[in-house]
């Protein structure tokens, strides 16, 4: 058995402690800072999942085996090499990449030449920064739009804007580099051509050379239904992905997943851990839109329930180099989430709001985001507080499920989007 620290406090973390907790291979099991339904499955420990040097003091003391980062921060800002250069650390498995690894999510440049030097199919792109502003401001006003402008570092996930007036692309690109609306992150700014289609995610595991391919699928980005008002981190998903059938995958894995592992491998970059394929199907061929180091949220709200390996064998399969030994067992079962939000999300919104109604739930499961316990009362602590997942022979029923079960939890202000999976029903 081995001990686990899990890092996060979202959805996706409350999703894989669910998981991992199943495990007849998982010890004693911390979660840092997780929220209140993590508390469910493990002991919640109340550290920064960026406080590196807390990490290594609750490593020591409570004999941690295997390090799990959920989101991307930690791994960006190299959590990997902090413990492989540590001596008292280095035995500990840490399932994600190296800092060089997590460049592939930390440096939208970084990935675009990356795709391109191994000729991964997607978006042309030019880069700009403080210097070359000008002959950005030129690219634009030459471009046909619409425009898709990155900033080059992490974000938030707010750091795409895709729109069709010149002057809004302007004074987007203008606010990222000469504002710094991001700060360092949006130091560099790549704007991208647009691609007509549809959007899915597909994740792997890899211990660097092997990978085994886990259940694809769909997110759902804008804050209302049809797809309208703002971004937001995720409303909802679905998975499996109606067009994403045999032959569509195989493509997927010759021309970007294996390319992508081979590619990783030639330039000696250490990564064993998670890699998100964020790509959109254009006509009937796949193209890759951008790299993730971790899992997505809310996708593994839906990926996890249908992934029926144990989930500790496999991080330590990876750690051994030995994921060529392992046959995924995906569930033939539909499986979505539907993710209730706090009003005014993604804009200004009150935390500290008293839920009710879990008493209520029957058949579906319930992935907490932002909440958290206050005296035996859960109450919201952030704008995504929780996801309804659910499963069914096919999407219509998983979602009907879902819909059944949101309309049990209350909470001042809540909202979802009734629409999720909507192109498929």
């Amino acid at each position: 058995m081995k001990n686990i620290l899990l890092l996060g406090s979202g959805g996706r973390e409350c999703a894989l402690a669910w998981k991992l907790s199943q495990s007849p291979l998982c010890g004693n099991f911390y979660i840092a800072p997780g929220n209140a339904g993590t508390g469910e499955y493990g002991i919640n420990l109340p550290i920064s999942y960026n406080d590196f040097d807390s990490i290594k003091n609750v490593c020591l003391e409570y004999k941690i085996e295997i390090v799990i980062p959920g989101p991307e921060e930690p791994l960006v800002n190299g959590i990997y090499d902090f413990f492989k250069n540590d001596i008292l650390l280095n035995h500990i498995i840490v399932v994600g990449p190296s800092m060089a690894g997590a460049v592939l999510e930390g440096s939208k440049a970084f990935s675009k030449k990356f795709m391109l030097r191994h000729n991964i199919p997607t978006a042309a792109y030019q880069e700009f920064n403080e210097e070359s502003f000008e002959r950005g401001i030129a690219f634009i006003k030459r471009t046909e739009p619409p425009y898709v402008i990155k900033a080059d570092g992490l974000a938030a996930g707010k750091g795409v804007v895709i729109t069709s007036n010149p002057f809004e692309a302007i004074k987007v690109f203008r606010a990222m580099i000469k504002d710094a609306q991001f700060g360092d992150a949006g130091k560099n700014v790549v704007i991208e051509q647009f691609l007509t289609g549809v959007e899915l995610s597909v994740f792997v595991l890899t211990d660097g050379k092997n990978y085994v391919l886990l259940p694809e699928a769909k997110d759902y980005k804008r804050i209302n239904e049809g797809d309208t008002g703002l971004n937001t981190g995720g409303m909802g998903a679905i998975s499996p992905v109606p067009f994403a059938d045999e032959l569509f995958m195989q493509k997927v894995i010759s021309t970007i997943i294996v390319p992508t592992i081979n590619g990783l491998d030639k330039e000696n970059i250490d990564y064993k851990g998670f890699i998100f394929f964020g790509l959109i199907k254009v006509g009937n061929e796949p193209y890759l839109i951008e790299y993730n180091c971790r899992l997505g949220d809310p996708e593994t709200e839906v990926v996890i329930p249908r992934l029926e390996n144990d989930l500790v064998k496999l991080i330590i399969k990876m750690w051994e180099n030995r994921l060529n030994e392992v046959k995924i067992k995906i569930n033939k079962k539909a499986c979505s989430t539907v993710m209730m939000v706090s009003g005014g999300y993604p804009g200004d919104f009150e935390k500290g709001k008293e839920m009710c109604g879990f008493e209520k739930i029957t058949g579906s499961m319930l992935f907490h985001a932002g909440t958290k316990n206050v005296e035996k009362t859960v109450l919201t602590n952030g704008g995504r507080v929780v996801a309804v997942t659910s499963y069914g022979e096919d999407l219509k029923q998983a979602l009907a499920k879902c819909y059944e079960n949101a309309a049990h939890i209350e909470f001042e202000g809540a909202y979802y989007r009734k629409d999720i999976g909507w192109e498929f029903l």
